[in-house]
């Protein structure tokens, strides 16, 4: 067979072509006495594509073993077609089985629910929904590296195995080459300490923007928290810039543009797989996308937004008060009741934060800030970070944090300081926004949660 064009070309052709290969996996095949209609996919785009096998061309002998599934190769002519839905079909000159699909093809029958499907993710994708998701997670992939390099920004690798806990939670995953039970002591283990998977790449990050000015990391997080929220995984990828000379002002602003950045990109350049999310998933979800491309957002204070809350009537399931972090169902009041809009929450109280954000003079805030929108909640989380030494020390001997393991983070304000600031958005949850889907399991290709770590 000749050179392989992918479906996706052959739908956007200007012309008919009289020799062209096409390769997929069979969607459905209509036989009659005289010739077989098969509707091909290979995941190049949302659409199949028609083609026509003549009986008796070289092939056609195994054309019952062409099932839903299985992997097939046709060549032929690209002819405009005669039927309904698409511009173009192929008339078979051959066509070769590569790998049939048996009768037991979990993909046979349409309909399943999400939830069978998150049990064959190794299938999945072959779906219309789940190739158009994961379409969509690598279109979001290049926006997002496109938006920084038109800034000017260096793209950093920073570790996956750490010895810091960036968040001062705890919540972290060990590594160790030690036996499961072992006693032994740190300094015996490969790296002769205790190191875990990164929840962040931030404080790393941060030494790369104090000599490059402007960086951005987009890796794996791990986060050992037992939630079973629609919105957390056990793993997930995060995209973290930071920027020297930079304040919170600033930071919200590279937050706000980030976003519509990128819902400006999946409208412009979705290529037809947004109208599956439109039309099955959520009706309102392109309506909603402009609405977020054309609005400004809208900024309030954590202060102001609790007294909107107190003031609002609603019942929450968790109580409203100052000094307590604000909840889904709180952010969620904020963007799609009263404000209408994504709405960036900034100065929020000292003590629910970490222990790098910037102390503000009122001595009970930091610099801290959230960007919220309609459908997730919290899409954003960021601050400028505190970047006088003694304060700095000061905040990691309240949270109990070894100046020793932390000496050069405290380097950092010790030679050449200077304001900085960054954020991190969680990148399934950004894809989450951009489709509609409504569990982040079924934006990541092998989800990990708790108890759950299949494939």
């Amino acid at each position: 067979m000749s050179m392989r064009t992918l479906i996706k070309s052959a739908l956007s052709s200007s012309q008919a072509l009289e020799a062209i290969t096409v390769k997929g996996w069979v969607r459905t095949r209509r036989d009659s006495k005289a010739f077989s209609f098969i509707e091909l996919n290979d995941g190049s785009s949302l659409q199949n594509l028609q083609c026509i096998v003549d009986a008796g061309v070289p092939g056609y002998e195994d054309i019952e073993r062409m099932s839903t599934g299985a992997a097939v190769g046709i060549t032929g002519k690209l002819v405009e077609s005669q039927g309904a839905g698409q511009s173009w079909e192929v008339h078979a000159s051959s066509v070769k089985l590569y790998g049939e699909a048996p009768t037991d093809f979990p993909l046979q029958k349409k309909g399943h629910s999400q939830e069978f499907l998150r049990s064959i993710a190794h299938l999945r994708p072959r779906t219309n929904l789940y190739g158009a998701v994961f379409r969509m997670r690598s279109r979001l992939a290049f926006a997002i590296h496109q938006f920084f390099k038109e800034r000017d920004f260096s793209y950093i690798h920073t570790p996956i195995i750490t010895a810091s806990d960036c968040e001062g939670a705890g919540e972290m995953f060990r590594v160790t080459t030690q036996s499961q039970g072992a006693k032994d002591a740190p300094e015996s283990d490969f790296f002769g300490k205790n190191t875990f998977l990164t929840v962040s790449g931030q404080l790393e990050g941060e030494a790369f923007a104090c000599a490059l000015s402007n960086i951005y990391t987009f890796g794996p997080t791990f986060r050992a928290e037992n939630s079973h929220t629609t919105r957390h995984a056990s793993e997930f990828w995060m995209v973290e810039p930071e920027m020297a000379f930079c304040d919170l002002e600033d930071d919200m602003d590279l937050a706000e543009e980030f976003v519509k950045y990128l819902v400006r990109y999946i409208l412009e350049q979705h290529e037809g797989d947004l109208e599956i999310f439109n039309k099955f998933v959520d009706k309102g979800l392109v309506e909603r996308l402009n609405f977020v491309a054309e609005r400004p957002f809208q900024r309030v204070s954590y202060t102001e937004a609790v007294e909107i809350l107190l003031a609002s009537g609603q019942t929450f399931e968790y109580p409203v008060s100052w000094g307590a972090n604000l909840q889904s169902e709180h952010e969620r009041y904020l963007t799609e009741e009263h404000f209408k809009c994504p709405t960036t929450v900034y100065n929020y109280p000292k003590d629910v934060k970490p222990f790098y954000m910037r102390s503000n003079d009122d001595g009970k805030t930091v610099a801290a800030m959230d960007l919220l929108v309609p459908g997730i909640g919290e899409i954003i989380g960021g601050a400028q970070r505190e970047e006088r030494y003694d304060i700095l020390e000061s905040n990691m001997q309240a949270h109990g944090l070894s100046k020793e393991e932390y000496a050069w983070y405290l380097d950092l304000r010790k030679f050449g300081t200077c304001p900085h600031a960054g954020f991190g958005l969680g990148f399934e949850r950004m894809l989450m926004f951009v489709t509609g889907m409504k569990n982040i399991r079924d934006v990541i290709p092998f989800a990990r949660t708790p108890g759950h770590c299949e494939f």
